[in-house]
């Protein structure tokens, strides 16, 4: 059998067990009396489609998201498929908007959109609650981009594992994020998938569902949700201004003599695209950025807490620092997130 038989057959297998999870899902709805089918009709409503970038050796397009303000705030996970000046979505009912990206946690890999809406129905996030072991709760996410337009989105049933600290996993899981996560039995690693919301059976919010991640040793994906509680400082933080992606139309002041990456002794890779993703190409022996440790593949994610997503972006934002001021970068250095300080000299 060749390789892309293969290939096919396992993405008929993972259409399969998600219709099955759907199925399932309705029929224990069923069994329960319309009160769970009450709770996911309840809950459709706030949850978001996203397409942006992807295509890329078979990376998918698409995301899904929660709505959690009436105005049109959309909490999801901070991914490839952001990276585009061009992001949609589409709510329950069929509409569809431009999304900005407000900003991204790049430590907790969460990311806040916007969308030019009003009166919407949401999850409050203060009103997210913890679960225990063995509770039972519904995964709902766009999985397998099988809803495009006002199609409900998926829903998948499951019990919480356990809850652990992917701290220790280092090494095993790839993810830059080692706080506590809801382990689950529910197959929600899938494409897609990521983003979703995971919530009680009661319609309670819990957690957002993580990206795709497989174990490095064993080649075995885990079924996790982030707990809400983890992401709540990140999202007020973004709404309030950290972490943003862009400056307001009305930028500050330069200075007169404005920081430059010459200063700073650091070359990046060669800007050959629009938003070529800041990589340290080289770091000059004896310079500032040498002695605060930076190394050649160095991805810069922060300027202090301004989000740093291309080259050309890195190099805009350092117009608005002082040659004498001290920053910090914080940079990915293969799955692990450094602070660094900086000051020319």
């Amino acid at each position: 059998m060749g390789t892309n038989d293969c290939n096919l057959q396992l993405s008929i297998c993972n259409v399969l067990l998600a219709a099955t999870a759907v199925i399932a899902s309705a029929e224990a709805a069923r069994a329960a009396g319309t009160s769970i089918a009450q709770v996911i009709d309840g809950v459709q409503p706030k949850i978001v489609k996203i397409y942006g970038a992807g295509g890329f050796r078979g990376m998918e397009a698409y995301q899904s998201g929660m709505l959690v303000s009436s105005e049109g705030h959309i909490l999801t996970v901070f991914s490839y498929v952001l990276d585009t000046e061009y992001i949609t979505t589409t709510l329950d009912d069929g509409r569809k908007f431009d999304a900005k990206l407000l900003g991204a946690d790049p430590r907790l890999e969460v990311a806040l959109l916007k969308i030019d809406a009003a009166e919407l129905p949401y999850f409050d996030l203060q009103q997210a609650i913890e679960v225990e072991e063995g509770a039972r709760v519904l995964a709902l996410s766009n999985l397998f981009g099988v809803a495009t337009g006002d199609e409900p989105a998926s829903v998948q049933h499951g019990v919480v594992s356990v809850k652990t600290n992917l701290t220790a996993r280092r090494g095993v899981f790839e993810t830059t994020y080692r706080g506590p996560v809801y382990v689950l039995d529910a197959m929600t690693n899938n494409p897609g998938a990521a983003g979703g919301a995971l919530i009680t059976r009661r319609g309670e919010l819990v957690g957002l569902l993580g990206k795709e991640l497989r174990n490095s040793l064993s080649n075995t994906w885990l079924n996790y949700a982030v707990p809400i509680q983890q992401l709540r400082e990140s999202v007020e933080a973004i709404r309030s201004g950290k972490f943003v992606s862009e400056r307001d139309e009305k930028p500050e002041e330069k200075p007169q003599r404005s920081l430059d990456l010459a200063m700073l002794g650091i070359e990046l890779v060669p800007n050959v695209l629009e938003r070529t993703p800041p990589y340290v190409d080289r770091v000059h022996p004896g310079s500032p950025a040498a002695e605060a440790g930076i190394r050649p593949d160095d991805l810069i994610v922060l300027l202090g807490q301004r989000l740093i997503q291309s080259c050309k972006s890195l190099r805009a934002e350092l117009e608005y620092i002082d040659f004498e001021d001290q920053i910090k970068l914080t940079v990915l250095r293969g799955q692990e997130l450094l602070e660094l300080t900086l000051q020319a000299k």
